[in-house]
């Protein structure tokens, strides 16, 4: 699995057409403005990129098309560095600047941030990447998620534990806005199932290799499987001072640990960990979404990612609901177009909108990477 460039990083312009949808009552004339901020450079860079570039994708493709519908996307990305203050400061440029919607925001902290300067602004808030639970409240009705929530991967991964016999569980996560819903989450996955409290918990700082404490206190419990909510370096970080301490149990983890940055820092030390997915495979080619993505890349000197397909499909998703507001674009009747789509089919695979937790529509996968970097299921 080799490092990828990103498509910001190389400058690509692409220009393909996509067949299967028709593009009537669309409000003609119109450039539809998407601001994204997202971390370019900083702690998540490498899952910000990804995410950044795969929407970057649809759009350039969207916007190539020959027979297109009379509007165009333009996507406006600014860096954020993976810091909630700058990504608060972005949205407000972003809206200033006229974004008809905040779009594919990435990290808990930044999306919260995020989300309250769209709430202040009365805009539309799309697609967060690792947002907290708390953003499918019904109070946050101007949030609309392409993406299932922490609840539902913890839930996953906590069920499989149980299904393997496993009851002695332990967390680790990152002391910031993601790592603490993750271990809420868990907890309440956890409670539902009725197993057994966690047997330990340890924050660790983020980003970073300091994870001694943890792993001390960690290996202590002895846990048969320890979930971790936490970027790809923290996590490579305690997988491999675990393992030296000679702890032969499960390593378990939240897709926002990003798959291919953690195959980057781990190598071959990867074989048997565990990371749950949201979207399909992007190598799976019997997916029409992914077959289309992967029609797009193919002009590109890009390589496959989850982040960037779900970048993809999150701008994808947005261009439909676009296409269903009709011949007058408001943004009243974005939402309004948002809020029905609560099973939309983006080409196999299915995607609610306004889920809260438990989305039985969708499906999470649970891969491990081999040491020759094949994902397995």
């Amino acid at each position: 699995m080799p490092r990828r460039r990103t498509l910001l990083q190389a400058g690509v312009a692409l220009t393909v057409t996509s067949a299967g949808v028709s593009w009537g009552q669309a409000p003609a004339g119109r450039k539809i403005i998407l601001g994204q901020s997202v971390p370019l450079t900083g702690a998540a860079s490498e899952i910000g990129l990804a995410f950044a570039a795969g929407a970057k994708l649809y759009v350039d493709a969207f916007n190539g098309r020959k027979n297109g519908p009379g509007w165009t996307l333009e996507l406006r990305q600014l860096d954020d560095g993976y810091d909630a203050t700058r990504a608060a400061a972005n949205a407000r440029k972003l809206l200033a600047d006229g974004a008809d919607v905040l779009f594919g925001f990435v990290g808990t902290a930044s999306a919260e941030a995020g989300a309250a300067v769209a709430r202040s602004e009365n805009a539309i808030f799309f697609a967060p990447f690792a947002a907290s639970d708390t953003l499918r409240e019904a109070t946050s009705n101007h949030v609309f998620h392409v993406r299932p929530g922490m609840t539902d991967e913890a839930f996953k991964m906590v069920r499989h534990c149980a299904t393997l016999g496993q009851s002695r569980i332990a967390v680790v996560a990152e002391d910031d806005p993601m790592g603490r819903a993750g271990l809420a989450a868990v907890n309440l996955a956890i409670a539902e199932l009725k197993l057994p409290p966690l047997v330990a918990s340890a924050f660790v700082p983020v980003n970073s290799d300091k994870v001694d404490a943890a792993v001390a206190s960690v290996f202590k419990a002895q846990p048969q499987a320890v979930i971790q909510v936490s970027l790809f370096n923290t996590t490579a970080a305690f997988i491999r001072k675990m393992r030296k301490a000679s702890y032969g149990g499960t390593f378990m983890n939240f897709s926002a640990v990003g798959i291919d940055p953690l195959f980057t820092a781990l190598g071959n030390e990867i074989g048997g960990v565990v990371v749950s997915q949201v979207v399909p495979s992007p190598r799976s080619t019997t997916t029409p979404i992914v077959r289309e993505y992967l029609a797009v890349l193919e002009s590109t000197d890009q390589t496959p990612s989850y982040e960037s397909l779900e970048g993809f499909i999150a701008a994808k998703t947005l261009a439909e609901a676009v296409r269903r507001t009709g011949k007058t674009f408001d943004k009243a009747r974005l939402q309004s177009a948002m809020a029905t789509m609560t099973d939309y089919d983006v080409g196999g695979f299915r995607i609610n909108l306004r889920a809260g937790t438990r989305d039985s529509t969708r499906a999470i996968d649970l891969v491990t990477i081999r040491p020759d970097g094949k994902v397995v299921r």
